[in-house]
């Protein structure tokens, strides 16, 4: 008999609607993403919004996030557009969907100093017959609103797999 197996989406989307309105509930949230996926944690970001096919995460600027020109690290920075794009697009994918990043294409805009934000907005197709690829674009601006670094992560989507019961 299949397992059920509820959407990944839903259950990210249900877990921020009841931790966000608490104290340190978007911490909590947060860390339960960096605990999902751990290297995703190493980061430290803070997601402040998410909504279906919209994430937005701040992260602080810090000794563990810098490089040795006093900027935040490249990696550091692609993997807050990772993590974002994630939140964004799980959200968003139609049930029993699965997606997985396949590839990551950045441009390093200017360095990267003080409390960055990644904001991505995903709108995958309202249905996937046969896996394919689906980028989406995350943007980290700095304080003052300048685009310091944009992502375009290359997510492999793949359809419900039949032998699986999926749930809403």
């Amino acid at each position: 008999m299949p397992r059920a197996t509820p959407s990944p989406g839903r259950q990210i989307l249900r877990t921020w609607d009841r931790l966000s309105r608490l104290p340190f509930g978007k911490r909590l949230f947060s860390w339960g993403v960096g605990r999902a996926a751990p290297y995703t944690g190493s980061v430290g970001g803070v997601y402040t919004e998410v909504r279906a096919g919209f994430a937005r995460v701040e992260l602080r600027d810090r000794r563990a996030v810098r490089n040795h020109l006093a900027s935040v690290h490249a990696v550091a920075l692609v993997n807050l557009a990772e993590m974002t794009s994630g939140v964004a697009l799980l959200t968003a994918l139609p049930p029993g969907v699965r997606g997985i990043v396949t590839g990551l294409s950045i441009s390093y805009l200017k360095k990267a100093r003080g409390t960055l934000v990644c904001t991505t907005t995903a709108q995958p197709p309202s249905a996937v017959p046969e896996p394919m690829t689906h980028d989406v674009q995350a943007d980290i601006v700095n304080a003052e609103g300048e685009v310091v670094a944009r992502c375009l992560v290359h997510w492999r989507l793949s359809p419900p797999d039949p032998t699986r019961e999926t749930t809403r």
